[in-house]
Parts: C-alpha cells; structure tokens; sequence
C-alpha cells in the first residue's frame, strides 16, 4: 500500500527527496525507498535548442488535420518541413504532446479492464438541458518559446465552456481541482465524459468525481477521438481560430489570450448546431444583449478585444484581460493559470 502511494506522487517530487551527501542512507537506498531508479536519479537532460518546441508545433498542426498520423507518417511529413528525426524521436515527442495516432486495432488478445476503465455513457444519448452532460480534456498549446497544456470542460448541450486552466504539467490534482471550481460554480453535472487518459484513470480524479453524489462518470472506447467530439471541435476551433495567429510569449500571456477567446466564444460566436444561438444564450437562457447590459464597463473593452479577432490584429491582450490575469491561480511547482472563482 505505501510503495502504490508512494508511485503516485510526481517522479520530479520523488527524486527531490534523495540526497546525494545523507549521513545515514545511500543514495542507493534512498533510490529505493523512493521508488527512482538509481539511472533516473543521475540523468541529466539535454539542454533544450529550441528545436523540439518547433517541431512539436508542427505536429500538432497536422493532427489537427489528420490525427491518424503514426510515427513513420510524421517522420516523411516533418522532413517537409525541415526536421530530420527519426521515430523514437517523434514518438518521445508524440508522448509530451499527449497525441497517438487514430486507427482500429486488431482485436487479438482479450485483456482484462483496468480498474478505473468507466464505459461510455453517450452513444445514442440526446441531452435535453445545459448541466447535463459535461465533456472534458486537455490539449497541447504551442507559444513562441515552449508550449503548455489547455484544460477544458464544455457543456454538451449548450457548447458552452464552463471551466478551463493551463499548465505545464498534465497532473490529476490540476484536473481535479478545475472541476470542483467548476462544480462550485456552475453544480454538479448528471455525466463528466473523458478519455481514457492518465489523468482521468488515477485514483484522486475517480475518488473526487465518485465523491461528487450523483455524478456519473463516462469514458471513450480506446482510439474513439470522437467519443469526446464537442471538446475536441472547441480545441480546434480554438487553436485555428486564435492560438496560431497569437502566438503567445509566454504562460501568463497564453492565460490571457485564452480568457479573451473563451469570452468570446461563449458569448458572441454563434453556432449552427444551436440554431445560430451563442453558447451563453443557451446556457442561461437569455439574449447576448442582456449578458452584455450586465458586463457594464466591462463589455466596451470585450467588444474591442473581440473585433480585433475578427480583423486578425492580434490586439485582443488589453488592459481589462490583463487585471482578470493578477486574480489567477498561480502555482510555483507547477506553474498553473486559471480563472478565478
């Protein structure tokens, strides 16, 4: 039971514990203890040329085109653009980014489910009221100098975007900690459905969620991208939209930008599938007029912030997102940006 509580915690955290001049144990045993093997303790990684970073963009560009791209596609593809890796590499790179390649699998061997695999509670399901039904995920976002990681939650029903936080980690206590900010806020959903990622399988987001009194959990079949599909249409939305023609400098930048188009997003993009309604309107019930009669002082910036996305002039970092940015969340360890409750 220790060693298992003892492998959930962060490797970066477990190798800080060792010592390399301790009176009492070596680092042998303080390896063990740890749980760290004695080659991970003494690795040191590469400095970062920038290139990784560079080529990761890349990447995520094509897999938003195409996400049934394996390593030996990526390979051919990244030498169009100038990368020579081979496939280790990109698989190492793939991995960072959280992406694998879309595609049926043979089904030769009959494995048993994992203990936190949940089934899919959303095939043929047709919501009927916002609060329903919640869709979340996390996404790679690229900047000019290294990348982070979007976390997001939608409202199935209304599309609207009830919570999100970027990171530069993809930890479970990240995850867990949005989503009751997001319940405190906005109540408890009837079904949160994810992947079947590690953040989503770990013991403290199945605890927290099964916590959470009637609140089901779903999750997608192994390799169905569009079990999931309203988040990941957000993300590409998002990132076509926005993120590539506003590339961020860096986290509290990003955290800026984003805050801009999720407002925008909600409350003045109009979709189809809503009969041209917003996400906003839908959600509360009420015309756009209303929610930017409430904004006050506030909605004349957000105007201006949103008909700089419609020119395309990258423009949208204003004052007014600039002071939601000193209220967020930050953390040292794991350098997090969230909006606050």
């Amino acid at each position: 039971m220790v060693k298992k509580k003892v492998e959930m915690i962060p490797l970066d955290n477990r190798r800080n514990w060792i010592e390399t001049n301790h009176a009492t144990f070596s680092i042998s045993e303080q390896c063990r203890i740890a749980q760290v093997s004695r080659s991970s303790f003494y690795y040191q990684k590469e400095a970062d040329n920038g290139k990784d970073d560079e080529a990761m963009k890349v990447m995520d560009r094509l897999y938003l085109n195409d996400c049934t791209l394996g390593t030996r596609r990526y390979v051919e593809e990244l030498k169009d653009h100038g990368f020579l890796l081979g496939r280790d590499k990109v698989r190492s790179l793939m991995r960072t980014m959280g992406i694998c390649a879309v595609y049926r699998k043979p089904r030769t061997t009959v494995i048993d489910p994992a203990k936190y695999k949940f089934p899919y509670l959303l095939r043929g399901y047709q919501t009927s009221r916002p609060n329903e039904v919640w869709s979340i995920d996390i996404s790679y976002i690229p900047m000019k100098q290294g990348f982070m990681y979007l976390f997001a939650i939608i409202d199935v029903h209304s599309r609207y975007l009830v919570s999100w936080s970027i990171s530069n980690s993809m930890e479970a206590e990240w995850v867990v900690k949005t989503i009751k900010s997001a319940v405190k806020k906005y109540g408890k959903p009837q079904i949160i459905n994810s992947d079947q990622g590690s953040q989503f399988t770990s013991d403290e987001y199945v605890k927290a969620i099964k916590d959470m009194e009637d609140v089901r959990i779903s999750m997608d079949g192994k390799g169905r991208a569009i079990d999931n599909v309203w988040i990941e249409r957000f993300f590409r939305t998002i990132k076509h939209e926005y993120v590539y023609l506003n590339p961020s400098q860096d986290g509290s930048e990003l955290y800026r930008s984003v805050n801009t188009f999720v407002n925008y997003y909600n409350h003045r993009r109009k979709h189809s599938s809503l009969g041209y309604q917003t996400p906003a309107s839908v959600y509360y019930g009420q015309s756009d007029e209303k929610w930017t009669q409430g904004m006050g002082n506030q909605s004349t910036c957000h105007r201006k912030d949103i008909a700089c996305l419609h020119e395309g002039q990258g423009q949208a970092l204003r004052v007014a997102t600039e002071k939601i940015a000193e209220k967020a969340i930050f953390s040292v360890q794991t350098l997090t940006f969230a909006p606050p409750c």
